[in-house]
């Protein structure tokens, strides 16, 4: 289960209750994890309410758009590809906080090609908005950026409607490769312990600066939280603050998490043992952030006095978040895309987000959730004498022989996180984040997972074909690799020991509501396996202490954005 963690925090989380939602409207439309690029979305406007927070206006609003409705910018947005990109269809759900309980929702309805997107009837009681939901597309998150960055001053509906439907598209292709991306590398030294006086040891922390369109007079600075990957990875599959660094004059600033990448505090013996693992908290972290932006203050000219926005998505997005309240002196606000700060302790039910996964194969071909479900027993069923093993072996091209129980729970797990990561980026348009895929992959494995009452032998057939979609779609590899299922820019031994110390996600299934095997949630045997493999035992209850868990209506300035049809739900 462990290891199903370090994959999973990559996703967004679904809420319900409380100070921020998102709700998946009926049927599909484009996911996202940790990017943060979105299409062009509902056409809306706000007024400052009393002094405090921000009024939503134009409830059901609808605003014709050409670059909505036009057929080639419809082809462009199907070729964008990376992390965050909504397809055709898609819109994000957010909230923005802003005045403690000064929120206000409203309803606001806009589409590409439908000028009546709006919330599905379907959804159950415990996912119903309070008062409604607020749809919002790259120009909506823009606008709200654009208030965080001007506080005080009262936008009114027709010039914001009147600035949305004008903003300017990136022509360039959503995937930016680090020949193209114009930026320059830098590194700064920060302290390995920010909070004790003994230890005065410093590391090079990586970050990058994008000043294209910085403009000194009237600018502003995005800066990217890094999260558990490489940052120049991250800042390539990072779409939403390129495209919208024009319209912001802004600076943007991609900051490498510590233990991540090339910021590793104790080089090649960062990972050597828990005595030097001591230092990868999220806390570090943001005191890394914040040490950060003062250098960039003091060191640029013209930067001293601009507004800091916090930008970040999944993990990056919880830092994001925390950032801001912990450090509201730093940035003005904060856009927390897919974050899920509640996936910790009892705030969210265990099983719920294999749940999710679950349905998104069930809508997406018949009886396909129904064959994974019965898979697992065939493969115990074949896995019980060494003939059976060596079949599975040959049945699923694996590059390495399956010999014991061991193996075979290894690679359970192992097809377990690939359905995990296929509902990752079941994207409309084909992607190579994770790995090189086609245009939504559920649907493509489905097809060959329409028949769970075959005999085994022909399901688990089945099972190679649906996982040779994800590993092997470009056609390239000649056997199935369980030691792989993602980008090796992920950085999973840190996010191994995270999970084993303070960022502790409990998750469970239970083979009826899901289509996984069944697996309880079981603390004290997570504890023991990150005492075996860290030396460390973990504290689960220490981000709802530290962060305050679902307590946070005191925080303002914080935008909580999340993508139709993500996996976490809470």
């Amino acid at each position: 289960m462990a290891a199903i963690i370090i994959i999973v925090i990559i996703w967004g989380l679904r809420r319900a209750g409380g100070v921020a939602m998102e709700l998946r409207p009926a049927g599909h439309g484009g996911k996202g994890g940790a990017g943060l690029g979105e299409r062009s979305g509902p056409r809306m406007g706000f007024r400052r309410s009393g002094g405090k927070g921000w009024t939503w206006t134009g409830a059901a609003m609808k605003v014709d758009s050409k670059e909505g409705t036009a057929p080639e910018e419809r082809e462009r947005l199907r070729r964008r590809r990376g992390p965050g990109r909504c397809g055709v269809g898609a819109q994000v759900w957010a909230v923005l906080l802003r005045g403690g309980a000064s929120v206000r929702w409203a309803e606001l309805r806009a589409g590409l090609g439908s000028s009546s997107a709006s919330l599905p009837v379907s959804l159950p009681p415990a996912l119903q908005p309070p008062a409604g939901a607020v749809a919002m597309g790259r120009p909506a998150v823009l606008l709200l950026l654009l208030a965080l960055l001007t506080p005080g001053v009262a936008i009114p509906v027709p010039p914001a409607v009147k600035a949305l439907s004008s903003l300017r598209w990136s022509t360039s292709s959503t995937s930016r490769h680090f020949t193209d991306a114009k930026y320059s590398v830098h590194y700064i030294l920060q302290k390995v312990d920010h909070f004790g006086f003994a230890v005065d040891k410093t590391f090079k922390q990586r970050y990058l600066i994008a000043d294209e369109h910085w403009k000194k007079d009237g600018g502003s600075i995005l800066f990217y939280t890094g999260n558990e990957g490489d940052i120049i990875w991250f800042c390539n599959n990072t779409g939403f603050m390129w495209d919208v660094a024009e319209e912001l004059k802004a600076m943007l600033v991609f900051a490498e998490h510590r233990y991540y990448g090339e910021s590793l505090p104790f080089g090649n013996n960062s990972f050597k043992d828990s005595r030097h693992l001591n230092y990868l908290t999220s806390e570090q972290a943001l005191a890394d952030f914040a040490m950060l932006i003062k250098h960039l203050k003091r060191t640029i000219p013209g930067a001293k006095n601009q507004p800091v926005i916090a930008v970040g998505g999944s993990y990056g997005g919880m830092l994001a978040a925390w950032f801001r309240m912990k450090y509201p002196h730093m940035v003005v606000g904060a856009l927390a895309a897919s974050a899920p700060i509640w996936q910790f302790g009892n705030l969210v039910s265990c099983g719920v987000f294999m749940e999710i996964v679950t349905t998104d194969f069930k809508k997406s071909g018949p009886n396909c959730s129904e064959s994974i479900r019965r898979s697992w027993d065939a493969i115990n069923r074949y896995s019980r004498t060494g003939a059976g093993l060596g079949w599975l072996s040959e049945a699923l091209h694996l590059c390495a022989p399956l010999t014991n129980t061991q193996d075979v729970q290894h690679l359970k797990v192992w097809i377990s996180e690939t359905w995990i990561n296929l509902a990752m980026v079941d994207y409309p348009y084909e992607s190579d984040f994770l790995q090189p895929l086609p245009a939504w992959p559920i649907k493509v494995v489905c097809q060959y997972l329409k028949n769970p009452n075959v005999p085994d032998a022909q399901l688990l057939q089945n099972i190679f074909q649906a996982l040779n979609v994800y590993y092997n779609y470009s056609g390239q590899a000649s056997c199935l690799n369980v030691s792989e299922t993602t980008t090796s820019s992920l950085g999973t031994q840190g996010w191994s020991y995270q999970a084993c110390t303070e960022m502790v996600m409990p998750f469970c299934t239970n083979g009826i509501d899901d289509m996984f095997e069944p697996h309880s949630w079981n603390l004290r045997e997570f504890s023991d396996d990150c005492f075996k493999q860290w030396g460390v035992r973990p504290r689960p209850a220490w981000i709802i202490t530290t962060y305050g868990g679902k307590n946070i209506s005191a925080h303002t300035n914080i935008i909580f954005r999340f993508q139709n049809n993500l996996l976490w739900q809470t």
